[in-house]
């Protein structure tokens, strides 16, 4: 049977820990995943409107197949600094790929826009690289969801985004989902209360209120105003171990959770993107089709949970969920 794990976060995959840090005046945020030890990362972009920072060497023909962390950022291009941030720690750790007598951190990244949300924009210099270093320092097996990290100053089209994360467990292996929701389109049906993921809730973790009674597909989709702001970026892990061809595998099939939960997903103004990282701290032989399976259940489980979690304040330019729905 298919139940989440003890914290029903990410961090259920051993080895693992994640880490956020923001400013609340500029309404932005960096959220860390970082391992124990380095772990085999791949990328699958479905989006039309991607940031990344360190994508192409994920690829599985290329030299490097692990990673040392993966930063989920705000700040569209800036925020891009916050793997810096992030690359600059880890290597004073002495972590990183070994060249000669240096190392380097390998610190994919990816960003979303949050830079017309509410908040003081007119910093004198890039916070980011700032952010990505104390979310490193903050780093745990356990951390704050809705607007936090990465998903401080997320706007979907209708409500207020956020920073989710789900698990979920099936014959000893353990998958898990991060994301910060940053959407065009909406994760409720209408106006109602009732989610998108709501056929694929565990245990009242998004409020319990199932399906709507019913959905009209003939009315076209409202989607949040402004051609290049939005994007959704996400995280899914297991603790299987799998090569690189493997991971990219499972982030492509973790695609099929986000269209679950958002309506409409995968726009040409959306730059959609999964990371996926294993650890491969357990011996269990994955099976590829279920690995894929749990990766799309948990993604589109944590996205409704970011968004259920998020928290109004000041300035904000549109209300939370439990603020519209109670």
């Amino acid at each position: 049977m298919i139940q989440p794990g003890p914290r029903n976060l990410i961090t259920d995959v051993a080895g693992l820990r994640v880490g956020n840090a923001q400013d609340d005046a500029i309404k932005t945020g960096t959220t860390v995943l970082v391992g124990d030890r380095p772990f085999t990362a791949a990328v699958h972009v479905m989006g039309g409107a991607p940031g990344t920072r360190e994508t192409d060497l994920l690829a599985p023909d290329k030299l490097v197949q692990e990673a040392d962390a993966l930063v989920l950022s705000g700040g569209s291009a800036f925020g891009l600094d916050a793997a810096s941030g992030v690359a600059d720690a880890l290597r004073a750790q002495g972590r990183g790929f070994a060249v000669g007598d240096q190392t380097v951190p390998i610190v994919p990244g990816a960003i979303l826009f949050d830079l017309i949300n509410g908040g003081d924009k007119d910093w004198p210099d890039n916070p980011y690289k700032r952010l990505g270093r104390e979310a490193l320092a903050n780093a745990s097996d356990s951390f704050q969801l809705g607007s936090h990290g990465a998903g401080t100053g997320t706007l979907i089209a209708d409500l207020k985004g956020g920073l989710g994360s789900a698990s979920a467990t099936l014959n000893g292996i353990t998958v898990g989902a991060l994301v910060a929701v940053n959407a065009l389109g909406r994760v409720t049906m209408g106006d109602s209360k009732h989610f998108w993921a709501a056929p694929f809730e565990m245990d009242g973790e998004f409020g319990g209120h199932g399906p709507a009674p019913a959905f009209d597909p003939s009315t076209p989709p409202p989607v949040k105003g402004g051609d290049a702001q939005n994007t959704t970026i996400a995280i899914v892990a297991t603790d299987a171990a799998l090569t690189q061809a493997q991971a990219t595998r499972m982030a492509t099939a973790a695609h099929d959770g986000m269209a679950r939960a958002i309506y409409p997903s995968h726009t040409p103004m959306d730059g959609d993107l999964v990371f996926a990282a294993a650890t491969g701290t357990t011996q269990t032989e994955p099976d590829p089709l279920m690995l894929g399976h749990l990766a799309a259940l948990c993604l589109s489980r944590a996205i409704a949970r970011g968004v259920h979690a998020a928290t109004p304040a000041p300035h904000d330019l549109f209300p939370t969920y439990r603020t519209k729905h109670g």
